[in-house]
């Protein structure tokens, strides 16, 4: 028998035991963001559940304040993620509105793949918007024209066009689209530091012309995160963060960021670029401050970044935003500045992970600096007054050390499987 699901039912307001006529559905439950995302939502009264890939265990799992439902992953197949979700959708249906919430790449092409369900809103962008916020080339385009710094940028589909760039070394080559539709499977791609002409062919041989790749100077600096919520009147409540330190000193994510002011050569042109693109909701952009400290553009993310912790320890709960402007799409953020200033935060199993890859060393002759084993452990094992943690909160305490404990193993396993490839 086909029974309906009744968010109402399964998913309770932990604070009164009750149900709530508004509901959000994210995903995936793996990403980064997800349990700040959750409890952003949770403290501004919604219900939340999640899916997530099946075979995935992820912290978010060991949450008190959500309920998680299993889809196929879409790098196994494509076609039967996209049915399970709107399968679930519709099981998840209510009497009132809805929120499909997408959290990373992944998700946002799912969710914007076919029209939802009546019912369904989505904390995100339209078809044409998802197109920008997943295509790096068309980003960078967009930059362009906003008056922002770029590097020189070549699309290349071809080993000839890559190799046309060789007097430039070192370069860095990554895939011009986030998510990369193939063979009924979804793909994220790899990414190349190649400082001489030995470790540029052994990227060219890895990439074996698969998808279009960006190929740019590799730029020495520090990664500078700006954030915002775009609504109709425009941009508010903008944040930024410095990468302290990466998970991985080639370039990843940030184990450790701090906040900062947004520099004012860079509001006006971001503004322009979210205008120009009729962009609603958060979003980030990310830069890389080099040496001499010039600003230089490297991506658009529309949707929930990895360093949402540092933002709602300022007071900035851009999730429960994002989710309300979807359902009441005359809304607006009746404020514009961190409540607080001066934050670090940090992710421990990235920090952790951050060690290994130190001790690890360098794998490209591009990097010149390379940290020192020893006083990165100092750094990490230092926690000062001002420091708070990703993914940390006292009533859900199990999901903060499941996220170390996830974080060490996926690395770890994602190491053994490229050794295994090789």
């Amino acid at each position: 028998m086909n029974v309906r699901f009744d968010p109402s039912e399964h998913v309770k307001n932990p604070q009164t035991g009750q149900g709530d006529s508004r509901f959000v559905l994210l995903g995936f439950a793996e990403a980064l963001s997800s349990p700040e995302v959750t409890w952003s939502l949770v403290d501004a009264g919604f219900r939340v559940a999640a899916f997530s890939r099946k075979g995935h265990r992820s912290a978010l799992r060991h949450s008190r304040h959500v309920t998680i439902f299993d889809i196929t992953a879409p790098e196994t197949n494509s076609t039967a993620a996209l049915a399970d979700l709107f399968s679930l959708l519709d099981k998840c249906c209510s009497a009132s509105a809805s929120v499909l919430f997408p959290l990373d790449d992944v998700a946002l092409w799912l969710c914007c793949e076919k029209p939802l369900p009546r019912q369904w809103v989505l904390a995100g962008p339209s078809a044409a918007g998802a197109e920008f916020a997943l295509n790096k080339s068309l980003q960078i385009k967009a930059a362009h024209r906003a008056g922002l710094q770029v590097p020189q940028t070549t699309v290349a589909e071809k080993n000839s066009q890559v190799l046309d760039r060789i007097g430039e070394l070192p370069l860095i080559l990554k895939p011009a689209k986030a998510v990369i539709h193939g063979l009924d499977r979804l793909t994220k791609g790899s990414n190349w530091i190649c400082a001489n002409r030995c470790e540029l062919a052994r990227a060219l041989t890895e990439w074996c012309e698969e998808y279009p790749l960006l190929v740019q100077p590799y730029i020495v600096g520090v990664g500078v995160g700006v954030f915002g919520f775009a609504d109709a009147d425009g941009v508010k409540c903008w944040s930024a963060h410095r990468r302290l330190r990466m998970m991985n000193p080639h370039g990843s994510g940030s184990s450790a960021c701090e906040s900062r002011s947004v520099p004012e050569n860079l509001k006006e042109p971001t503004q322009r670029i979210i205008l120009a693109n009729e962009w609603r909701g958060l979003f980030m952009v990310e830069f890389l401050q080099d040496d001499e400290g010039q600003y230089w553009f490297l991506e658009f993310n529309g949707r929930a970044w990895g360093s949402m912790a540092l933002s709602r320890r300022q007071g900035l709960e851009y999730p429960a935003w994002n989710a309300t402007l979807a359902l009441v799409p005359g809304f607006s953020v009746r404020r514009s500045e961190p409540t607080s200033s001066e934050v670090v935060c940090r992710n421990l199993g990235r920090e952790l992970i951050h060690l290994l890859f130190v001790l690890r060393g360098r794998k490209s002759k591009a990097m010149h600096k390379w940290p020192s084993f020893w006083r990165s452990v100092a750094e990490v094992v230092c926690v000062r007054r001002r420091h708070c943690f990703y993914n940390f909160r006292r009533d859900d305490l199990r999901v903060f050390f499941s996220d170390c404990f996830c974080t060490i193993r996926d690395q770890i396993f994602k190491r053994k499987s490229r050794e295994q490839k090789a």
